[in-house]
């Protein structure tokens, strides 16, 4: 196994020929330290925790999807757009290449949750969602419908703060990540995406009840949140899915 390659605030390299595009706006990302040997039988086999001074992260991310599109077609206007909040785990492939694994997707337009779990394998499910911005402060509200557990939810209301003009070392770890690692086919797949250098700010968590995370296979989250980080977004392509095993 090749060791990580550096944690970079820059796409290593720009996708010439995207299989998807799409845009990532008003996201939120809230994030307790957690142990790899937690985390580690809920990866993708050929993929292990990855670590920052030796501890791991769940992430719960909520945020806006927007138009996204295949190929170069443009992005869908109604469909392509809709809430989504995700429950992710940080991994490294054989190859060094460092990504998220996602435990749940829920999001608010059913044909994206079927085509999301048909075609990439990606754990979408159904869920009421709603993003409402009023000045700084950002609510979101999940639902879930189905498949299950009906009901599990998640209420994240924060407040916007300063921009942050340089990033810490696990700020960067927790946000630039290039690819994600997901189960296809019985193996480990890689897909990559390349997207502008995210703008960061502060972010105050006036609120934060949720189940998502216990429902994803992982302990609820004890105390405060390491980080609470808000970014207006970035447009996004991603590339094509190889192999994350040797």
């Amino acid at each position: 196994m090749q060791p990580p390659v550096p944690v970079t605030p820059d796409a290593p390299a720009r996708i010439g020929a995207p299989l998807l595009t799409q845009e990532w706006l008003d996201l939120t990302f809230v994030h307790w330290a957690v142990d790899p040997t937690v985390v580690a039988p809920l990866l993708p086999a050929g993929t292990v925790p990855d670590t920052h001074d030796g501890v791991t992260y769940v992430g719960l991310v909520a945020f806006r999807m927007h138009r996204v599109g295949w190929l170069r077609l443009p992005g869908v206007p109604y469909l392509g757009s809709f809430p989504e909040t995700n429950v992710r785990l940080y991994s490294v492939d054989a190859h060094g290449r460092r990504g998220v694994v996602f435990r749940s997707m829920d999001a608010s337009r059913l044909l994206p949750v079927v085509m999301g779990r048909a075609c990439f394998r990606l754990p979408y499910v159904w869920s009421r969602m709603s993003v409402r911005s009023h000045g700084d402060t950002v609510r979101y509200v999940s639902s879930r419908r189905r498949p299950g557990p009906r009901g599990a939810h998640s209420r994240i209301t924060v407040v916007r703060g300063a921009r942050i003009e340089e990033p810490t070392e696990l700020e960067h770890f927790l946000t630039a990540r290039w690819g994600m690692h997901n189960a296809f086919l019985g193996r480990a797949a890689y897909l990559p995406n390349d997207h502008p250098r995210w703008p960061l700010y502060r972010a105050e968590l006036l609120t934060c009840e949720e189940d998502l995370i216990a429902a994803a296979g992982l302990p609820a989250p004890q105390g405060a949140p390491v980080s609470v980080l808000y970014s207006p977004g970035v447009p996004v392509r991603l590339g094509r899915p190889s192999s994350a095993g040797r």
